[in-house]
């Protein structure tokens, strides 16, 4: 039997004992911010976490813990590519191993002294980490092999909200007249949502496409008509395609009908009613275009989603469909909700 110490996941995470949630993946930081040197705390479900690249540039994510006297990693610094407890300078190596005991350098460190690493992998700009065993991947965005198509980032947006409730507003086209008015939607002229199919698989939900009309559509600052089609790949996970049309036939020449914005929207669940959102985005149009150039359309539009959504009574979605009303331009957003009810999901949900 080992002699590595296994931390007490249910005293630490008294806030998620949900298998469902716990065997998922989740962005705890985007690639970029995690630079060698640095020690960067993050919250997944309750549990506080500390992420750290190494000099060979691996991404570690381990409790935010020191296992001598519980002092935080997070308020300690990297030496020599160990992090280093800031309560007594044990230093631990990026294997986890307690390898330095300044009082006792030359005694033998015990197995026991170890820090706590959770799975973390990177993919598509994002370190994410899970406190669990995932039995699928992490989900990839959907423009990553396409051809023609550049990728940006967006975010972190810290929500005051639970993370179901904000993506459920993700994939709901019918508040953009209001949330957005003036760049998604016109308030006095809202679009009428025709019936649209939602289906389910093993993969997750998809919509058949919802059109709307747009003023400030995309990042041409020029009006279009939207067809978007929605995606939700795990439950904190969700995408859509947009197909723009330019409207106007005297700008018509700025794009073509192969347009496309595909956007890929997650969250990371701090708690139950606290989440950060960030956004994977990406285009095959308007080259001349950068990031900063598309960024301030992508906060406004971010901004505006979380200050609606924090506003939401009770904070925490509904799974029971009797709880609140529905409408049949919800369909997404109901099956949404049946989904997760369907996989047994506990947390952040009221049953």
């Amino acid at each position: 039997m080992s002699d590595a110490p296994t931390l007490d996941t249910a005293a630490v995470s008294r806030l998620c004992d949900d298998p469902v949630m716990l065997d998922d993946w989740y962005p705890v930081a985007r690639s970029r911010e995690i630079v060698a040197g640095t020690i960067t705390p993050a919250t997944l479900l309750g549990r506080d976490l500390i992420v750290w690249r190494d000099a060979a540039g691996a991404v570690h994510v381990w409790d935010d813990l020191c296992i001598h006297r519980g002092a935080r990693l997070s308020k300690g610094w990297i030496k020599d590519d160990t992090v280093v407890c800031p309560y007594h300078g044990w230093r631990f190596d990026g294997q986890a191993r307690c390898v330095h005991i300044p009082v006792a350098p030359d005694q033998p460190i015990p197995p026991k002294a170890r820090a706590f690493p959770v799975r973390a992998q990177e993919q598509d700009g994002l370190v994410w980490a899970t406190l669990g065993k995932p039995a699928h991947p992490i989900p990839a965005f959907p423009a990553r092999d396409l051809p023609g198509f550049r990728i940006f980032h967006a975010g972190p947006y810290v929500y005051r909200a639970n993370g179901f409730r904000a993506v459920e507003n993700f994939v709901d086209a019918t508040h953009f007249p209001f949330v957005h008015s003036g760049l998604n939607g016109v308030p006095d002229a809202p679009d009428i949502i025709p019936d649209y199919d939602v289906t389910r698989s093993a993969d997750g939900l998809v919509s058949s496409e919802i059109s709307v009309f747009q003023p400030v559509g995309d990042f041409r600052k020029i009006p279009v008509q939207a067809g978007y089609t929605y995606y939700c790949l795990r439950p904190l996970v969700a995408a859509f395609s947009k197909r723009v049309r330019i409207v106007n036939p005297a700008q018509a020449h700025l794009g073509s009908p192969d347009d496309r914005f595909v956007t890929m929207f997650t969250v990371q669940p701090v708690d139950e009613v606290t989440s950060v959102a960030r956004v994977v985005f990406a285009i095959n149009f308007a080259p001349d275009l950068t990031e900063a150039d598309m960024l301030p359309r992508q906060d406004i539009v971010y901004n505006q989603d979380r200050d609606i959504v924090e506003t939401q009574r009770p904070e925490r979605i509904p799974v029971d469909l009797r709880a609140e009303m529905h409408h049949r331009s919800d369909r997404m957003g109901v099956a949404y909700r049946r989904w997760l009810r369907d996989l047994g999901i506990t947390y952040g949900v009221i049953a």
